[in-house]
């Protein structure tokens, strides 16, 4: 089959699935839909049993690295307007 008779074939796939009863497309689609998301949320549930989950020790030292790095970035930044702040007056007055 030639890219052509493709794209004839898909536009005219088109045209009869647009061309359906409203009240049939719209109650295979709900329940197509309702389908996929059932698919969707038990996949998502077979996913989320395979991963490895840390250990709360992993997480309560994770959690403390990052509230110092945070802890210690405030301070450096809160410094550094401190300085900049004090530049500017000077120069300004």
């Amino acid at each position: 089959m030639s890219k052509d008779n493709a794209e004839v074939n898909a536009s005219q796939v088109t045209k009869k699935t647009s061309e359906a009863p409203k009240s049939k497309q719209s109650k295979s689609s709900l329940s197509e839909r309702f389908s996929a998301l059932k698919s969707y949320f038990l996949l998502s549930r077979a996913e989320l049993r395979k991963v490895s989950w840390p250990t709360m020790k992993e997480t309560r030292t994770t959690g403390l690295v990052v509230l110092g790095f945070v802890t210690v970035m405030a301070l450096l930044l809160g410094l550094v307007d401190f300085l900049l702040s004090g530049a500017i007056r000077m120069i300004l007055s």
